[in-house]
């Protein structure tokens, strides 16, 4: 018992100290989060454009998609909305008024059955609207979508790569990614807005006849009121980081608890308290930041009421005094006590219409800030390059070096090339040595630090850059297939195929044979994710896919990085034999990290650290003995000479 009790004790001192030690690491890890919600909030930068300039740019999108029909919905809507609140609103007073004026049963009934028709008149209207709003709104976010796809797949290499781009794409595609997004939710914004502003128009016109004081008194007591719930609102968004994170945390750990992967330890090492804490502590921190929402939420509640109550109050009062004092009638003061309780409604929809505005105009800045990224290749505006402009083309690197951005140092250093047409150039090199870099600047992907890319002489730079990438036929270690026909992946596109062209590539690559044996030859499916008819390529035939591909497309220079790496040597070999076979008479660059596979280029050059460390043939380079053969003479050991032949 003693035992048992002395444990007993132990335990709870360890529970002791592990709760304060829980408590410190929370209060520390709170403190970290302030710190860096402040940072962040000094570096978010302000919308490019106002909420006028994306309403401008709104329009302009319905324009460029000729769908008016949003537009004209948006204004019935709100004209219809306006008239319903207006019946509603003289509906009891007039009613109110036959009683007192004593008017026949008929008349009564009339009147009741004319206000009922116009009713149903404003809700099947506004009904059908909103029911057939969506379409134009629809095909307007939808080329949105289509402007960010096409500038992500047509924008300049380099911003691909960099990582606020990247940022803002993203951001812009999901400011674009449903209804309720901004770029859509707008034109609900705009149908408020209208509406809003002719019920204040109509309801301070039937104001007039009342005291000014009242018309004073409401604006006021509504803005105040305004200002207290836009308080909470904009402490909320504020820290909508830290409410992410909490929320975050507890999605994560539920999220995980249900992966099979951690089934197993869950039941060998006992895991499921240990999350079940870790949840729980997630869901207390959400807790508390939920509280202090509720709170903030609570005094602008409290002091809502209480300036309603003062503004209902002071209008009662007026409007009673008035009436004993003129004899007005109570059909008056029902029309005017519901006046001013509708041009309250009528303010605070004003005020939450433009506040909701500036938050979607966040979502279409978004998207015009990425469509306004600034290109750094010149496209439509420089000079084109076609097959009648040059009938040789003789590539070169001019005294090149070239950092990535954010780089200590240069990947490449002083690189002068020079790549005759029709000349077959190996580059070779440990990794890191800047071989893909090399190949990239070559293709146009890069503009050089320093020096100059030329074609026939004249820096790229001048030249139309989708023009100049029209001469290059690639394939790099992560080429890109889509699950569709085999003979599309082959063509690049669905239609205006030769498939005589087809057929002859793919005799060419090697391929026929496996092609024509399967069902829907051609035009089978290629992968398993979307057609169930798909079929998976191993990976030699998949490499002799992508030469079939790089033959159909007859370009003038071919570029090879690597794409071979997942192949053992004899199959790379193999495959390189196709494309040198295939290739002759065009220009064509081969990255490979086996060098005997190379040997049958004119020349290889062997890249070190930035730089052309040896320059050559095979046989000049063996003789050399120098890295390029010492490289080879390891390499060796692995695969027999014999079986690459016995040139060189």
């Amino acid at each position: 018992m003693d035992s048992l009790s002395s444990k007993k004790d132990s335990l709870s001192s360890r529970y002791v100290i592990f709760f304060i030690w829980d408590k410190i690491k929370e209060r520390s890890y709170k403190k970290e989060r302030r710190a860096y919600i402040k940072m962040e909030r000094k570096k978010n930068k302000k919308p490019q454009y106002n909420m006028w300039q994306n309403t401008k740019y709104m329009f302009q999108t319905v324009h460029r998609c000729r769908h008016y029909s949003v537009i004209v919905v948006c204004i019935l809507l709100a004209v219809f909305q306006v008239c319903s609140r207006l019946t509603e609103l003289f509906l009891s007073p007039v009613i109110l008024s036959c009683v007192e004026r004593a008017v026949s049963l008929k008349e009564l009934v009339g009147t009741i059955l004319f206000f009922s028709i116009l009713m149903f008149v404003w809700s099947g209207l506004t009904a059908y609207l909103k029911t057939a709003k969506q379409s134009g709104r629809i095909s307007v976010r939808s080329k949105m979508i289509v402007d960010l796809i096409y500038k992500a797949c047509s924008t300049s290499y380099p911003n691909l790569e960099d990582q606020d781009m990247i940022k803002m794409k993203q951001n812009a595609h999901d400011a674009v990614s449903g209804n309720h997004k901004g770029t859509e939710a707008v034109w609900d914004t705009y149908t408020m807005i209208i509406q809003n502003i002719a019920g204040f128009v109509i309801y301070l016109f039937l104001l007039t006849a009342t005291d000014p004081i009242i018309i004073g008194i409401t604006i006021i007591t509504t803005i105040l009121g305004y200002m207290a719930n836009l308080y909470v609102r904009d402490w909320r968004y504020n820290h909508k980081e830290e409410e992410a994170e909490y929320l975050n945390r507890s999605y994560y750990v539920l999220r995980k608890a249900e992966e099979v992967k951690i089934a197993k330890d869950l039941r060998i090492f006992g895991m499921g308290e240990w999350l079940e804490d870790i949840y729980n502590n997630a869901i207390r921190l959400c807790r508390r930041f939920f509280a202090k929402v509720e709170k903030r939420k609570l005094a602008a509640d409290i002091w809502s009421v209480l300036l309603a109550f003062l503004r209902n109050g002071i209008a009662y009062i007026y409007l009673l005094s008035i009436t004993l004092k003129q004899q007005l009638p109570a059909s008056q003061f029902l029309l005017y006590f519901a006046v001013v309780g509708g041009f309250t409604s009528w303010i605070n929809g004003i005020l939450s219409s433009f506040g909701k505005l500036y938050e979607q105009s966040i979502d279409i800045s978004k998207v015009r800030e990425f469509m306004d990224i600034k290109e750094p290749f010149i496209f439509e505006k420089g000079e084109k390059v076609t097959p009648a402009s040059f009938s040789e083309y003789c590539l070169e690197l001019k005294d090149v070096s070239f950092r990535y951005p954010g780089a200590e140092k240069d990947t490449l250093h002083h690189i002068n090339l020079l790549i005759q047409p029709g000349e077959k150039l190996a580059v070779v090199g440990l990794n890191g040595a800047g071989k893909t870099t090399l190949v990239k600047l070559l293709c146009g992907y890069y503009d050089p630090t320093e020096g100059q890319v030329l074609l026939n002489g004249r820096d790229i730079r001048q030249f139309n850059r989708k023009d100049y990438y029209t001469l290059f036929s690639a394939v790099f270690q992560e080429f890109s297939v889509l699950e569709v026909q085999l003979s599309e992946n082959i063509t690049q596109s669905y239609q205006n195929m030769d498939m005589e062209l087809v057929k002859e590539c793919v005799e060419k690559a090697g391929l026929k044979e496996k092609i024509e044996s399967l069902p829907q030859k051609y035009q089978t499916h290629l992968g398993k994710k979307i057609f169930e008819d798909g079929i998976e390529l191993s990976g030699g035939e998949m490499q002799r896919l992508m030469l079939a591909r790089a033959l159909y497309k007859n370009a003038p220079i071919l570029v090879l990085d690597e794409p071979t790496a997942a192949l053992d040597p004899l199959a790379e070999h193999d495959i390189y034999q196709k494309y040198h076979t295939m290739m002759k008479g065009r220009t064509s660059i081969y990255i490979s990290h086996r060098l005997a596979s190379t040997r049958f280029c004119d020349r290889i050059i062997y890249l070190k650290n930035g730089r052309i460390e040896e320059s050559g043939t095979h046989k000049e380079l063996l003789d050399f003995g120098g890295e390029y053969a010492e490289m080879f003479q390891v390499q060796s050991k692995y695969y027999k000479e014999e079986n690459y032949g016995t040139e060189g």
